[in-house]
């Protein structure tokens, strides 16, 4: 067939647009697969890049969370510690407080102990003697009854002349005694007890209630002592 057949061209042309329409659908086909597949990733890398963040977020939270929870542990460490200290600062302490109070009480306990403490705490020996005089109710012997002490020196004067220095201080050792005040007593004799160092003292409280007879004794340098006091029954009798 001839080149130059009009027929022959159509066919060529319609040949060639055939190409050029598959050619063309091609191409079409592949942009169409090309947006698709852009697409999808558009879709799927917002998601993948949503959970690397994520992914990335939880990883570095967590070191901080594990370092907290650290910092949380030895935070507590250190208060079981200082509470364990306080613990132990206390229970030495109760104990200091008790050896001390364990060493007051055995100085304590040694003060008692103290022979002259005694001496001056001891009521002494109190000896009392029934009577069958009818003046005397009972008669009192103390041991510890000592001299009352005296202003006096030299050479030692017992005087009756209800003025004298030795005068008074026989009124207080007879007050002393009967465990009365000076003035709560009425004197009603103070004489010689039979000798220059011995006297004797009647006496009784104002409402007469109680009724003494004293024993006295000098000692030197030291004055006058009770040595025995008589409960009387009555003033009613020779003295």
């Amino acid at each position: 067939m001839n080149n130059n057949d009009p027929n022959f061209s159509r066919m060529n042309r319609k040949r060639r647009s055939s190409k050029s329409n598959q050619l063309l659908n091609v191409l079409i086909g592949l942009v169409v697969l090309m947006i698709i597949v852009v697409g999808v990733f558009i879709i799927i890398d917002p998601k993948k890049s949503k959970d690397s963040e994520l992914a990335a977020e939880q990883s570095s939270s967590d070191p901080s969370d594990s370092m907290q929870g650290e910092a949380q542990d030895e935070d507590d460490d250190a208060d079981r510690s200082e509470n364990e200290e306080t613990d132990s600062e206390s229970t030495n302490n109760q104990n200091a407080d008790s050896s001390s109070s364990d060493g007051e009480s055995e100085g304590t306990g040694a003060d008692s102990a103290d022979p002259s403490d005694d001496e001056e705490e001891s009521p002494g020996t109190v000896t009392i003697v029934p009577n069958e005089d009818e003046v005397i109710e009972e008669s009192i012997i103390n041991t510890a009854w000592k001299p009352v002490g005296t202003e006096q020196t030299g050479v030692h004067e017992s005087k009756y002349d209800g003025e004298s220095v030795d005068w008074v201080e026989k009124q207080k050792a007879i007050a002393y005694a009967t465990g009365f005040t000076e003035n709560e007593l009425i004197y009603w004799k103070i004489k010689n007890g039979g000798s220059p160092q011995k006297s004797i003292g009647i006496v009784s409280t104002k409402d007469k209630s109680k009724k003494f007879r004293v024993f006295l004794e000098w000692v030197d340098e030291q004055g006058w002592q009770p040595v025995k006091m008589d409960k009387l029954t009555t003033l009613d009798f020779e003295y």
